[in-house]
């Protein structure tokens, strides 16, 4: 027990330990050379890919529920499918046109740009709140099912942009 608490403190003590210069700040060459050698970790996706993989993915959905629904329900689950997609790709657009006006704005600063995000992700989750509440008092024949593994599929597309990256 006793050489446990010892292996405790030290490791304790060495995590405490931090040293002064704990990173260093590159210079443009340096940066440059990092950039050539690992040109994957300084790789940027276009965010508008994401929002057509969701509309894509939103129309493949789509495509199925009318493929593989019965006759009868053939055009409900298909209009279901493609309003989850539509709740799940339009506040994603909204939110992206919110960053492409702050990033063109004139009087661009990074406290500007922090709240043109934290603006767009409100504009986003309420646009999602209220899509979802207009649809359900207005179309109250929609089946939530292929609803919403639609709309939690479009939120799957962000996924998809980390490994595209």
């Amino acid at each position: 027990m006793n050489f446990v608490n010892q292996k405790n403190l030290i490791s304790k003590r060495e995590w405490e330990e931090i040293e002064e210069d704990s990173f260093k700040t590159l210079s443009k060459e340096e940066m440059d050379v990092l950039r050539k050698a690992k040109p994957r970790n300084f790789a940027s996706i276009n965010s508008w890919w994401v929002v057509l993989s969701q509309a894509v993915i939103t129309l493949v959905i789509a495509f199925f529920c009318f493929i593989f629904s019965d006759q009868a329900d053939r055009t409900v689950y298909t209009y279901s499918a493609l309003v989850g997609g539509l709740i799940g790709f339009l506040p994603s657009a909204l939110f992206l046109m919110r960053i492409e006006a702050a990033r063109k704005s004139s009087k661009s600063s990074p406290g500007g740009f922090l709240a043109a995000i934290v603006s767009g992700e409100f504009i986003k989750i309420l646009a999602t709140i209220c899509l979802f509440i207009g649809f359900a008092l207005k179309q109250p024949d929609l089946k939530w099912i292929p609803l919403l593994v639609t709309y939690l599929a479009t939120l799957k597309c962000y996924l998809l942009a980390w490994f595209w990256k």
